[in-house]
């Protein structure tokens, strides 16, 4: 019996009290000792044990995202959303009424790369028992009921129409599929009125039995048990899980050879805008430079140079932004900004301008030094709790990128100088091959 393992786990009194601090961070001082191991039918496994409160994350995360999606856009998003609405037999309220009844949260997600499962509890086996047997039944036992499956559908169709009501989702459709070309990432993971129409229960079943393999799983866990409680844990969790194959590999990005620009007539009180072009991914060896790039020039709110610019001496906007979004092949990379109508060839013309000078001369040293003095300076805030030590983890396994990745993550900031960043952007950054979309009253 799988779950046999929790008669050994911690049997200490937990009093009321700690069950607000489900919600609390743990502060950690050092970038923590990341322990690895493999299951015997495949899953990837990363675990950081912290003391500080009974408390217990586990993410599943498989190679499951839109980008899998095929020519069924919505079809990730809409099999990870259906785990949880009926599983061994279990309504979704009984699933629902389960992890409530021991104050654990279930977690579920799909993006372009990834699609998650997951869940938090308190750690003493009285709660985690029960949480770790819903998770189980809902990762490995789903029922994917009629009902439900017509319902989600209807549910995802309503959104892609109040979609179409958002100038806002409008520009970011317009923009992804602009970029991306034929690539799996230019398709809304939440998919469009025509691939929801041919999305069939057989299709989500289908796609279920084929990427929801302990081959295709990396599973991160962050808490207060030891490490051979969390081998348990892991083998309750995806044991009865075929082993199945590994996601095959998405293509690269192909690079633009020319600028493009889209227009959409819109009667919206304001003018969106986004300007971009593919960026990096994970694991990029241009990473750290192009992060530290972004930072001055429109990554760093008010004191950026696109804020400097655009709204406080031109007054041209309240916004105006730009980021790097690194995924399993090149993200985006995205300046974006709203303005009044009259004003957007203004304001698009300063953006564009900006952007020539930054590639062209990169940051001044007091610019970079106070860049690199945030960066460093804010990173013990990314790892201070349970939550964000787990999206650490799910990022480092699922990207394959080295163990010691935050460790050595402030080194790889410091390493950053001007010639290496004016290098990157040089490299990466074409001013001449971006792509502008426009959505707004013409």
């Amino acid at each position: 019996m799988i779950y046999s393992f929790f008669n050994f786990l911690l049997r200490r009194k937990t009093v009321i009290c700690l069950l607000c601090l489900m919600t609390f961070s743990v502060v950690v001082h050092a970038a923590p000792q990341i322990q690895t191991w493999q299951t015997s039918n495949g899953a990837k496994v990363l675990f950081v044990p912290v003391s500080e409160i009974p408390m217990l994350d586990v993410r599943i995360v498989f190679d499951a995202g839109s980008a899998r999606d095929g020519e069924l856009s919505g079809l990730a998003v809409l099999t990870n959303g259906l785990l949880s609405e009926g599983a061994a037999g279990k309504t979704s309220q009984e699933i629902a009424e389960a992890f409530e009844s021991v104050g654990a949260q279930i977690e579920y997600t799909a993006s372009k790369d990834m699609a998650v499962v997951g869940v938090r509890s308190l750690t003493e086996s009285r709660y985690l028992t029960t949480a770790i047997k819903a998770v189980t039944e809902v990762l490995t036992q789903p029922d994917f009921p009629q009902d439900a499956f017509q319902r989600e559908l209807n549910r995802m169709k309503i959104s892609v129409k109040a979609r179409e009501q958002s100038p806002s989702a409008l520009a970011s459709v317009a923009f992804n599929k602009a970029v991306f070309g034929d690539h799996p990432y230019a398709s809304p993971s939440s998919g469009d009125k025509e691939s929801l129409d041919l999305i069939t229960l057989d299709a989500i079943q289908a796609f279920y039995k084929k990427y929801y393999v302990a081959n295709n799983a990396t599973i991160a866990i962050v808490g207060n048990v030891e490490r051979w409680q969390a081998e348990e844990i892991v083998k309750a969790v995806v044991s009865s899980l075929p082993v199945g194959d590994r996601a095959p590999a998405i293509p690269p990005v192909k690079p633009l050879t020319k600028a493009k620009k889209i227009v959409i007539d819109y009667p919206s009180a304001q003018t969106h805008i986004l300007v971009g072009q593919s960026g990096m991914k994970r694991g990029d060896k241009d990473y750290f430079s192009l992060y530290v790039a972004n930072h001055p020039f429109g990554g760093n709110g008010f004191s950026s140079r696109l804020v400097e610019v655009i709204r406080k001496q031109h007054g041209l906007v309240y916004s105006v932004y730009s980021y790097f979004s690194a995924l399993r092949e090149n993200g985006l990379f995205v300046m974006g900004m709203q303005t009044k109508t009259e004003q957007t060839q203004q304001a698009l013309s300063l953006l564009n301008q900006e952007l020539k000078d930054y590639v062209a001369n990169g940051p001044n040293e007091e610019e970079l030094e106070e860049s690199l003095s945030n960066i460093i300076g804010g990173f013990a805030l990314k790892v201070d709790g349970n939550g964000k030590l787990l999206e650490y983890l799910s990022m480092i396994g699922f990207y394959n990128l080295p163990i010691d990745y935050m460790d050595r993550f402030i080194d790889n900031v410091k390493s950053v100088d001007v010639d290496k960043v004016n290098d990157a952007l040089t490299r990466r950054i074409h001013p001449d091959h971006m792509v502008t979309v426009i959505v707004g009253k013409q």
